[in-house]
């Protein structure tokens, strides 16, 4: 996996990521025009191709599935983070969204990242790597699914 870092710090809760008035729609291309619209509101114009990487308790404050679908529907490829909320990374796996945890300190904003999924690091500008921790077990196979409804329609095929 490949995308261009867009840094951010500590504590990005899900009203930055998808603040409430925009909560209206169900439509996740609706949503995703307001992707981190709470911190840049031109993101949605960027978004596509970027990898999210943040610090400390990414996606804190409400249970809203509705910043999963934003950051996934804005084209956003992963999120890497030191550490994630938990309601937050599960609602990623649920829906095809990868979240990748890394010591993010050595990533800055506008890096060129390739995330090794299979050996769990990244590299940074084709120079610096860095390990990762990317989801296991069922986790990964929902993941791989591209999320909790495709995984199941998968497994019941098969049964």
């Amino acid at each position: 996996m490949r995308g261009i870092a867009y840094k951010l710090g500590d504590d990005v809760d899900t009203d930055a990521i998808i603040p409430g008035p925009y909560l209206r729609t169900t439509d996740p291309n609706e949503l995703a025009r307001y992707c981190l619209y709470g911190i840049d509101k031109d993101f949605y114009k960027k978004a596509k191709g970027k990898i999210i990487v943040a610090g400390e308790n990414f996606g804190c404050g409400s249970s809203r599935e509705q910043a999963v679908l934003a950051i996934k529907y804005a084209g956003v490829k992963a999120v890497v983070a030191k550490s994630f909320a938990r309601i937050f990374y599960r609602n990623a796996i649920n829906n095809g969204l990868y979240v990748i945890t890394a010591n993010t300190d050595e990533i800055n904003d506008g890096d060129e990242l390739f995330i090794d999924l299979k050996n769990e690091k990244i590299i940074i500008n084709n120079k610096k790597t860095i390990s990762c921790k990317i989801p296991k077990g069922i986790e990964k196979e929902i993941l791989e699914a591209g999320g909790l409804i495709n995984y199941y329609k998968k497994k019941k095929v098969r049964t």
